[in-house]
């Protein structure tokens, strides 16, 4: 069944997003695949920042997601993949949605429309690296027509994850 999705809209995040990001990524549920815990709000202060350096140098960044009320619930975008090990040189897509809204299509939703605008900035191809555990992100993966390129163990976790990648 082919639901219609919500409507979602996605800006570059501000300064005070930083502790929204903070209050709602503090939820072990939301955090299972990262940690299992919030970081410090000295950590999502820097992230926004370098969000907003990536949207003004490379037309596109991790973004906030706001609902249909405006209400700030997450994050979803494209930044150059900062790790050290893994598709270095590769641009990420990724999102963390707040635990109220999952299930709804939110990240779906707010997905494809990171396609489109990294498409726009002349992003030929993306990956997304996730937890072979993670069912929600690995169905949201499937949905935008990713495929798996690699599996890897995490350096930093020591778990299972997989690569996928998906051509623009």
């Amino acid at each position: 069944m082919n639901r219609a999705l919500p409507a979602v809209r996605l800006r570059v995040p501000t300064d005070e997003d930083a502790v929204v990001w903070h209050r709602i990524f503090d939820d072990p549920d939301v955090m299972e695949f990262h940690g299992g815990k919030a970081w410090e709000l000295s950590a999502y202060e820097e992230l926004t920042a370098r969000q907003r350096r990536h949207d003004a140098e490379l037309g596109f960044c991790l973004w906030s997601m706001l609902d249909e009320s405006g209400e700030v619930i997450g994050f979803t975008g494209a930044q150059p993949w900062p790790g050290e090990w893994g598709p270095k040189g590769r641009i990420e897509i990724g999102w963390r949605l707040a635990r109220p809204h999952w299930g709804k299509g939110y990240v779906t939703a707010a997905a494809r429309e990171t396609l489109e605008r990294v498409r726009a900035a002349g992003v030929k191809d993306v990956v997304a690296m996730v937890n072979a555990r993670n069912d929600r992100s690995i169905a949201v993966i499937d949905r935008l027509g990713m495929r798996l390129a690699e599996t890897f163990v995490s350096p930093e976790s020591k778990q299972q994850g997989r690569c996928y990648e998906l051509d623009l």
